[in-house]
């Protein structure tokens, strides 16, 4: 981070030079005539503007970012003298209310890669950063590219291999490198919301078949196992993320597109990058193994003692890896809220160290290691307003065929709700969305009485809603919703954007009911004719579109519901107990 021939009196920190223009609301590299030269690659300097008549022997111009026009100050009679120019030591940008305000940071550099990457002399110092990322070709594993159009799961890995001085506390000795943490990271095609669900390291899972890279270049399969630990998919038999990416979508069906991984040091340099996160604990803590101490309250933690936080398991809860990882979700949502901070953002000195610590604990999949992308994907999470990131963990059960309980399967009551949930792109979260104003006579098909739920006759198809979706909210209507008189008539002809539900004059009452069940709008409903069901008695023909959220979530609700599952949110404060 400092300009080399560190510890010469003279120096001057980079980040220093970094001030924020006020014209452009960005921040600009500027450097003062006797400034040193950063070692970091930047931009050549403009040449020096003649001095102005009447202006202070030997002062030249403010060197400016290429493509900028910022007009030099200007002084007028009887005005004070000049401030020293902007880049100069000890000068601080002045706090702004600007858009950084609902800024997100969800990975540790997100954020300053995107206030970095907003001035052009930028461009040179993310390359500088792009060479502190590693990256592993995990082939179709991941996506080839990043869609800025698209919603996007990206699966973020810590693990338990131990690197550099003061990890010998932690982790197994001699591990390849574990998948110790992880965390799925779902952000919507709207960026109105997203999800980060926590997979348990000692879930049982099948790890599927996977190709990897050898470091000679030769490509090898890593053969699958059953009934494993997720946390063996990373590591173990020379399995990469990939691998590990392929066991997730096995575990849940969604399909992650990329992957960041990082180690211990992570923890450890962010939070110092950021001069420490604010935790809260119920009870003191006193942990000899982690040799975590804390006071009960609130306290700021760093360095070492935040790794320790986010590693013990003997000071909360039950001592589980299931309580370490609540406390880990409650960690990373105060970790986001310091660095969305104004403290945080207005300090190009902390922005960079951050930077510099974040790439150089991380390694991502090839499609997201070059600095374009990496840009482009921390302008996308920057939109996702930290209310509506809400933490879950997959529900779990103990596993039945063990006598000493050890680890957690799958629990198939309420799991797959969650994952249909991310998969259909739908929040967890009430999020605000735009909705057009049904005309009256569309509108009033809604209105009137409605007849009984176990007296809706309806065929269900499927129109572009995902495989299995008809029999599934079949299942819901006929065990949760009292609709028994329904039944899956398969896939429609054609393709449909949105859920429509057809009904002849006589059904109204009908389809009023099943719109209430269903959340359905006016113009979801069509008056038509009815068709003649198994039964052989008039039906309604209900067919599934693309905005289908999954069964039983409502068409009309912009969060999903999920009874019995812990869950919270990025912006409010908690202490762990």
């Amino acid at each position: 981070m400092d300009a080399q021939g560190r510890g010469r009196a003279d120096d001057v920190d980079p980040a220093d030079q970094w001030v924020l223009n006020p014209n452009t609301g960005e921040y600009e590299l500027r450097l003062s005539p006797s400034a040193p030269q950063s070692g970091i690659p930047g931009p050549r300097r403009a040449a020096p503007s003649p001095t102005r008549a009447g202006a202070p022997a030997g002062r030249t111009a403010t060197p400016v970012a290429p493509g900028r026009d910022v007009p030099p100050p200007r002084r007028r009679r009887s005005a004070p003298p000049e401030e020293p120019l902007p880049g100069r030591r000890g000068r601080r940008p002045v706090k702004q209310k600007s858009k950084a305000k609902k800024a997100l940071l969800w990975t540790g550099g997100t954020m300053a890669f995107v206030l970095v990457a907003g001035a052009t002399t930028g461009y040179f110092y993310l390359k500088h950063l792009e060479g502190n990322v590693g990256t592993t070709d995990v082939g179709d594993a991941a996506a080839s590219s990043f869609s800025k159009d698209e919603a996007f799961n990206i699966l973020i890995i810590g693990t338990d291999k131990r690197t550099g001085e003061g990890n010998e506390g932690y982790g197994d000795a001699g591990s390849v490198g574990h998948a110790d943490t992880n965390i799925l990271l779902h952000v919507a095609k709207d960026r109105t919301n997203a999800t980060a669900l926590s997979i348990p390291r000692d879930l049982i899972v099948d790890i599927p078949d996977c190709e990897t890279k050898q470091e000679d270049g030769s490509e090898t399969v890593v053969a699958g196992q059953e009934d494993v630990r997720f946390n063996r998919s990373l590591g173990e038999s020379g399995r990469d993320a990939g691998c590990t990416m392929r066991t997730v979508e096995a575990a849940t069906g969604i399909k992650p597109d990329h992957f960041v991984m990082a180690d211990f040091n992570a923890v450890k340099t962010l939070t110092t990058a950021v001069d420490g996160v604010e935790v809260c604990v119920e009870k003191a803590v006193d942990d000899k193994k982690s040799k975590l101490v804390l006071p009960a309250g609130t306290s700021k933690v760093e360095g070492e003692k935040a790794l320790a936080f986010v590693r013990t398991r003997h000071a909360f809860g039950n001592e589980g890896d299931l309580d370490r990882i609540k406390v880990q979700q409650q960690f990373l949502g105060s970790l986001m809220r310091k660095m969305t901070s104004g403290d945080t953002l207005t300090s190009p000195t902390k922005l960079l160290k951050l930077a510099e610590a974040a790439t150089n604990a991380l390694t991502v999949d090839k499609a997201i290691g070059k600095v374009g992308t990496l840009k482009d994907i921390a302008l996308e999470l920057k939109k996702v307003p930290t209310k509506n990131i809400s933490f879950m963990t997959i529900p779990v059960k103990d596993n039945p065929a063990e006598t000493v309980k050890a680890t957690v399967v799958v629990e198939e009551t309420q799991a797959p709700a969650i994952f249909d949930a991310i998969k259909n792109d739908v929040s967890f979260t009430e999020v605000k969305k735009q909705e057009k104003k049904e005309k009256a006579e569309v509108a009033a098909r809604l209105k009137g009485t409605k007849s009984a739920a176990a007296d809706v006759r309806v065929r269900i198809l499927n129109g572009g809603a995902a495989a299995g979706s008809a029999q599934q909210q079949l299942a819901y209507l006929q065990t949760q919703a009292g609709v028994t008189k329904s039944d899956n008539a398969g896939n429609a002809e054609a393709a449909l954007a949105k859920t429509t539900l057809e009904y002849a004059p006589d059904q109204a009452d009908q389809a009023r009911r099943l719109a209430d069940i269903m959340g359905l709008s006016g113009s979801a409903m069509k008056p038509g004719k009815s068709v003649t069901n198994a039964q052989g008695l008039p039906a309604m023909t209900l067919t599934l579109g693309k905005d289908f959220k999954g069964a039983g979530v409502k068409l009309n609700s912009s969060a999903a519901a999920a009874p019995g599952v812990d869950k919270s949110t990025a912006d409010k404060a908690q202490c762990a107990s």
